[in-house]
């Protein structure tokens, strides 16, 4: 196996937006020391457009990538679930491709076993 076939099946980014920097620092921070992600990044500044319940909305977000293995993302979107303060959140789950091996080689000893 290929080191970048091995990183396709190995990590993804969970991509979720939030209402806050401080609900998604608050969610990251819980995840990081749970070990249930490697690092989460936080994007401020984001404006969403969706129709919720009949209503066109706009409004301003953060969105945050949690960065996993793909084993621990289904306990990591159940814990970030927790923490959400949306009634019907997104944990949309990306595939990472590939990466420098010492990034990778830190990732793998950040991650619960």
């Amino acid at each position: 196996m290929s080191a970048d076939t091995q990183m396709l099946s190995e990590f993804v980014f969970i991509y979720t937006p939030l209402p806050t920097k401080e609900a998604a620092e608050e969610m990251a921070e819980a995840l990081v020391a749970g070990r249930l992600a490697v690092c989460v990044n936080i994007y401020p500044g984001v404006t969403s457009v969706y129709e919720w319940k009949g209503a066109v909305q706009k409004e301003a977000e953060v969105v945050a990538f949690i960065k996993t293995t793909r084993k621990l993302a289904p306990d990591a979107i159940a814990a970030a679930r927790l923490r959400h303060p949306y009634e019907v959140p997104a944990f949309l789950v990306l595939p990472i491709e590939s990466g420098n091996e010492d990034y990778v080689a830190w990732a793998r000893g950040q991650a619960k076993a």
